[in-house]
């Protein structure tokens, strides 16, 4: 593709933060007088001058160390992140700039929380330990001490990263396009460079879950009863039980804790109404939500946010079930391929999924919230099941899962398919909307970034002054 924009990650970011100065360039190996707005505690704490060896620059009241650099080359890397092509400079660049983000994070007041981020890490842990063998090994990886060490250091660059992705999305989450700028932006292109879009393909699913029986349910529901009971009336560990026994891999190792705020809905409105409800130390009756079933114990209020721990337990889907929820999408599919019946009136009458059954099946692409997949960036197990269907084609049955449903079934069809092309503006758009609103978003993080620059102290060290970086870290007017 000619026409290129260049991108801008709101998202995955490191380490700490920044205040008001001018720059300075400093020697390697000298004694610098600190700044005297300083806040680093260790350094106030301990002496009047600091002795820069290894520091590769100076942000405010912060530093950047050049072990910092090596750290981000190791979270690439363990990331799967091919590191070849990517300089000591660029990676140096990023991290000035989320410190820029950071500290102005904290002049706003946008705060972070901490839970959150505490069973981010978890998850991550976790996945990287399975990827590795072991937390043994990933701690070796790591070269660190213990496990703690990791999970410290892993939470201060995760926490560090929000944070500076909020602020990040603070200043373009009011930026809107107008249909006069989307026209203005496309017109603006030489037709010798305008994009290609790859093939793309519209394609509707109809699903059939299977059902639980009664009798499943009421042993799950009997179940969080006991609990419920032996915490109450016999003093038994909520936490305990939620290690052992609840069906949440994402706060099994946590005893089932969650931290709500009432202002950032994260979880299931039914959970969130429920726990909302409890009084400190109260533990609510089973619940359903989409998951399966609940207990909600609530530990502490502090003002919006409210620390909870729940037990999820899912009823058992029977092998009858199975087979009948198999049958069921079986006689559909025949019904369709006959000709009784449309796909799209098929889907509205059997499918089971909510959210594309009223729109006769049709998948939205939830990158660009219009019904189109372009076939490079499709999701490859959902391109292996449609890419030799012809249009109308109804594919065989398929078994599949989600985080809700452990065994579902279901069939596509392709409903319109669009040749690789050149963009233009009425077929694309949607498309061109998006890459307008990329570049005003761009436009705005870049001129904010530029003024705060001029703002902030910065002192950059050795052999990182000689980088040529994108933004004016050096203060050039």
């Amino acid at each position: 593709m000619k026409f290129i924009i260049k991108s801008y990650v709101l998202g995955f970011c490191f380490l700490t933060t920044l205040s008001s100065f001018s720059q300075e360039i400093i020697e390697e190996s000298v004694e610098v007088e600190a700044p005297k707005m300083t806040v680093i505690d260790s350094v106030k704490d301990s002496m009047k001058r600091v002795k820069l060896d290894g520091v590769a620059a100076v942000i405010g009241d912060f530093v950047i160390l050049d072990s910092d650099i090596d750290k981000q080359f190791t979270q690439l890397e363990a990331g799967g992140i091919s590191t070849e092509d990517i300089t000591r400079c660029q990676l140096f660049g990023k991290l000035l700039e989320d410190k820029l983000y950071i500290h102005h994070a904290i002049q706003d007041s946008l705060e972070v929380n901490d839970a959150e981020v505490k069973s981010y890490v978890d998850q991550q842990l976790e996945g990287f330990a399975e990827q590795i063998g072991s937390m043994e090994k990933l701690i070796a990886y790591y070269k660190k001490s213990s496990e703690k060490e990791l999970r410290d250091e892993m939470f201060e660059l995760n926490k560090n990263g929000k944070m500076a992705s909020m602020m990040q999305q603070t200043i373009v989450e009011e930026i809107e396009v107008t249909p006069d700028e989307v026209r203005q932006f496309f017109n603006k292109i030489a037709e010798d460079e305008r994009p290609q879009f790859g093939t793309e393909m519209r394609v509707a699913q109809i699903v059939v879950i299977p059902e639980t029986t009664k009798v499943e349910v009421d042993k799950v529901i009997n179940r969080l009863n006991e609990f419920r009971a032996d915490v109450l009336d016999n003093g038994a560990s909520f936490t305990t039980k939620a290690v052992l026994y609840t069906e949440d891999p994402g706060s099994k190792r946590t005893g089932g804790k969650y931290t709500l705020n009432r202002k950032r809905p994260v979880m299931a409105k039914e959970f969130r109404e429920v726990a909302f409800s409890l009084q400190e130390g109260e533990v609510s009756k089973p619940f359903k939500t989409d998951f399966g079933y609940h207990i909600i114990q609530l530990e502490k209020i502090r003002g919006q946010e409210y620390d909870v721990r729940h037990i999820l337990l899912i009823p058992k889907v029977t092998s009858v079930a199975i087979k009948e929820a198999k049958e069921r999408l079986e006689k559909v599919r025949q019904s369709i391929v006959d000709g009784e019946i449309t796909f799209a009136d098929a889907a509205k009458e059997a499918s089971d999924e909510k959210e594309t059954k009223f729109d006769g099946g049709q998948l939205r692409n939830p990158e660009t919230q219009d019904y189109n997949f372009e076939l490079t960036k499709m999701d490859p197990e959902l391109y292996a099941q449609i890419q030799n269907l012809k249009d109308n084609e109804v594919s065989p049955v398929f078994k599949d899962e989600d985080r809700i449903n452990p065994v579902k079934f279901k069939i596509l069809t392709v409903t319109a398919r669009v040749d690789e092309h050149e963009a233009t503006f009425a077929q694309d758009y949607l498309k061109i909307k998006a890459l307008a609103l990329q570049e005003k978003q761009l436009s705005a993080i870049e001129k904010w970034q530029a003024e705060k620059i001029m703002d902030t102290y910065i002192k950059i060290n050795g052999e990182l002054r000689s980088c040529d970086f994108n933004s004016n870290w050096f203060k050039i007017n």
